[in-house]
């Protein structure tokens, strides 16, 4: 067996075109644990995933396995193989914890009993957590044992940290940072938790949308009434949040509450010309997000791609007075709903939640009671490849080991969705480049039902991480880094 420094990428590569379907059975064992992370499921299953991740850690190679608990939080997994001295350290992200399953008569297959079945792009695995994020840890342990049995040891140094709340907010964070934030120090930080541009086109992913959320509630009348004997005179709750929340946007669905636009920072020439670099096609962006016919597109910005990756958008993710099923003739006592705002560079968080509670109470009508819950969630997030020496290294590493996983040339894109855990973990490494990686594509339909992993790019994923082991060896030492 010759030493890592002496077994090409591509010797690699090729083994792991051979043990592939060992690696996809690893991700067929995580994704039947339903690690639920949300409050009212099962914390106990989350545990239990928590012990398959260390397990399957400890099987690929890793050392110093553990699980790492902060109180009131479920727990991280961590582990290292730190055999390469002299050349630069990773610390490999993924998160085991999984979203709700949703309807379950609308999936095809149980949510928890992976499925492969033909679907967009190919052969597709169907289950919650296929893609988000399970299929990350996949592409990191893959990626570790191939090089591990090839060469028998790694070309470089990586630690894994695999958390477990991120779909909840990860909400622990700046408290698992302080306790751990020597033992997770690292020269590029890898996260595997992103989206490609479609399938077969990979991407890296330079900014991400913060998230801040408020839940409302309207109370107008202590209990519910018949609508017939009280219905007029007295207010109708569901009627006064309806009001409040379509003065929330605009009559093209842009946010209307005061002082949000002056945060927001205009698109520069520079970014319009980049952003007019990225393939779009209106009627795919209508398949991919499954439009209605006839719906408009509410654009901002030089196309609706751009809009969702860097512009704030608002949003009623829930909204509750009774139900199809008890509804009746009366009226409501209270009426519920949870607004998110997705935020992005320049914008403050706690700023923006103030102006929205602001607004709302001065718009609830009718003198009706409004009780309101803040939920901060995160801010956003950028990174300039070519901002300093750092990053340029790592995000010329990355983009050519995509080309070589995937046979094409990856994009730089942004992403309307969140990941709390970058932010802060990348300050926390001193500026360390954060590397975004992902393995869903649009038709993966995270956090809905049929939930699915274009196969085929998971090996990709593999086979890239496998390419960026070796080029991150072979170009950086740690004090370039």
């Amino acid at each position: 067996m010759l030493p890592p420094a002496q077994v090409d990428a591509p010797s690699v590569s090729r083994l792991l075109e051979r043990r592939f379907d060992e690696y996809l059975d690893d991700l067929r064992t995580l994704v039947r644990i339903p690690s639920v992370s949300f409050p009212g499921f099962p914390a106990s299953e989350v545990a239990r995933s928590a012990e398959a991740v260390a397990a399957l850690l400890k099987k690929r190679g890793l050392e110093n396995v553990e699980i790492l608990k902060i109180p009131g939080a479920h727990p991280y997994v961590y582990g290292e193989r730190l055999k390469a001295p002299g050349k630069p350290t990773l610390l490999l992200y993924a998160h085991h914890d999984v979203q709700p399953p949703g309807r379950e008569e609308l999936w095809k297959s149980p949510p928890f009993e992976p499925t492969l079945r033909e679907g967009p792009g190919g052969m597709r695995l169907f289950a919650r957590g296929a893609a988000d994020d399970k299929a990350g840890i996949i592409v990191h342990t893959s990626a570790i044992a191939t090089y591990l049995e090839a060469a028998g040891e790694l070309p470089l140094n990586v630690k894994v940290v695999i958390e477990g709340e991120e779909e909840t907010g990860s909400e622990h964070l700046s408290t698992f940072l302080k306790t751990y934030r020597e033992k997770l120090q690292a020269d590029v930080l890898v996260l595997t938790d992103t989206s490609n541009f479609d399938c077969g086109v990979p991407a890296l992913t330079v900014a991400l949308r913060g998230l801040v959320g408020v839940g409302i509630e309207v109370k107008a009348i202590s209990k519910t009434v018949h609508s017939g004997m009280w219905g007029g005179p007295v207010p109708d709750a569901a009627m006064a949040l309806s009001k409040m929340l379509a003065k929330l946007v605009d009559e093209n669905g842009r946010i209307a509450i005061p002082g949000v636009w002056e945060q927001v920072r205009p698109l520069s020439k520079e970014e319009e010309v980049e952003l007019n670099k990225i393939p779009y096609d209106e009627a795919e962006f209508r398949k991919q997000s499954g439009m209605v016919p006839g719906s408009e597109i509410l654009q901002e910005g030089p196309n609706p791609l751009s809009q969702i990756w860097r512009f704030p958008s608002l949003t009623v993710n829930a909204l509750q007075a009774s139900s199809r099923k008890q509804a009746g003739n009366v009226l409501n006592d209270s009426a519920w709903a949870r607004v998110t705002i997705r935020l992005v560079p320049d914008m403050d968080p706690d700023k923006v939640l103030h102006q929205l509670e602001s607004y709302l109470r001065s718009i609830t009508p009718w003198g009706l009671e409004v009780q309101i819950t803040q939920d901060r969630g995160s801010g956003p997030w950028s990174i300039d490849p070519l901002a300093n020496q750092k990053n340029k290294l790592a995000f010329a590493a990355a983009k050519s080991a995509m080309r070589e996983g995937y046979g094409v040339e990856p994009l730089l894109m942004g992403c309307g969705g969140s990941i709390p855990f970058v932010k802060p973990f990348a300050e926390a490494l001193g500026g360390a480049p954060a590397l975004l990686i992902g393995v869903e594509d649009p038709y993966t339909n995270a956090h809905g039902e049929n939930e699915s992993l274009l196969v085929s790019d998971l090996k990709k994923a593999c086979l890239s991480q496998i390419y960026l082991f070796s080029k991150i060896a072979d170009s950086y030492q740690p004090t370039q880094m």
